[in-house]
């Protein structure tokens, strides 16, 4: 007769490569990872968008343009980058936005192909770049800023300003105010990227070891460790640093083993600009959001009946130089009334007659 002790030991024993071949998928299986092949072609167009860049600065980090006549400096742009996993619900807005402004932006989407999102058309039929699976939380996100840069960098050397926005985004001002503010101000080098970079905050040991206390070393150490929004607006130069990366992406990439402490597309970004260049970054964003009463790490959502010019004006003021210049997070129905007051107040021009809130910025 077999001694019943002896026999679970021995199965026991049995089971430890079991665990290790299974534990890592029932730990993980939550979150999207970045496969093999999607990694490949990512480093193919990362390696392109990194290449393609050289030479062509100007002294000041800007985009020389070279023509047969000699050195010209045509208008720079700003390249808005959608990064969405639903229909773009503000697309009428964000049209009359973009509208007698054809030659000064372009417009780039990053789609999840499982939500199967629809062009709204208009200025978005045709933007939409080769995508793959996204998800909160994880470092599919970063993949998928990383793709929009990329495709931003290559598709045109004017592309100037690199401003990465959600589908729950809205302008606060007029495109001609957000162009004037970045490009004409004496107060705003076309050298400086507007994103949010903090340090201090009480939640960041937790994230820092959500892959284990030691598996960021040596690379990122606890006090190089940021946090900020990963809705920013980053130069030319600087979105080249984030496609040329590799130190950093081979650690944010990894999965968590703790859930609840893990966003990697808050840390990412500040992470890599402050250790690269942070003074060439203001450390916050031009995009608000409001963290009062969040749910589940979201911010609040603003709803129809929350919709008026006193809103509008609320959410243009900073404590910083300039006014922000976007806001999130928006439920869809809140459209029509947006629209609204769109003319009369989003876009309104602006002038000394029409207040501090318009006038912030120059």
């Amino acid at each position: 007769m077999y001694n019943t002790p002896l026999v679970l030991s021995f199965l026991l024993l049995l089971s430890f490569p079991l665990i290790f071949i299974f534990a890592p998928k029932i730990l993980h299986q939550k979150h999207t990872e970045i496969s093999i092949p999607d990694e490949v072609d990512d480093i193919a167009l990362f390696r392109r968008a990194t290449l393609y860049s050289v030479g062509k600065r100007g002294g000041d980090g800007g985009i020389r343009a070279v023509s047969r006549l000699g050195v010209t400096n045509p208008r720079r742009k700003i390249a808005f980058l959608f990064l969405t996993n639903t229909d773009l619900h503000f697309a009428p807005l964000w049209e009359r936005f973009f509208s007698g402004h054809g030659d000064l932006y372009n417009i780039y989407i990053h789609a999840d192909p499982s939500a199967k999102v629809a062009s709204p058309g208009g200025v978005f039929d045709g933007r939409f770049i080769p995508a793959k699976k996204t998800e909160r939380a994880s470092p599919s996100l970063i993949s998928a800023t990383r793709r929009l840069l990329a495709t931003a960098i290559l598709d045109d050397s004017m592309n100037s300003y690199f401003a990465v926005v959600s589908q729950h985004c809205i302008p606060l001002h007029s495109f001609k105010f957000v162009y004037k503010s970045l490009f004409k101000s004496t107060h705003s080098p076309v050298h400086r990227s507007f994103i949010e970079i903090l340090s201090g905050e009480p939640q960041l040991w937790d994230r820092y070891i959500a892959r284990g206390e030691s598996v960021m070393l040596p690379e990122v150490p606890f006090d190089r460790f940021r946090v900020g929004s990963q809705f920013f607006m980053l130069t030319r130069s600087h979105a080249r640093l984030v496609v040329r990366d590799r130190k950093l992406w081979r650690k944010f990439k990894l999965p968590c083993l703790n859930k609840d402490s893990c966003y990697p597309e808050e840390h990412y970004f500040p992470t890599l600009l402050s250790m690269e260049d942070p003074d060439r970054c203001t450390h916050y964003t031009l995009t608000r959001v409001n963290w009062t009463g969040s749910v589940d790490g979201h911010p609040h959502t603003y709803y129809p009946n929350e919709i008026s010019p006193e809103l509008i004006h609320e959410l243009r003021e900073s404590n910083n130089t300039y006014s922000h210049m976007f806001a999130r997070k928006f439920s869809p129905d809140c459209l029509k009334p947006l629209m609204d007051i769109a003319d009369k107040v989003i876009f309104r021009k602006c002038g000394l007659k029409t207040g501090i809130f318009c006038i912030l910025s120059y």
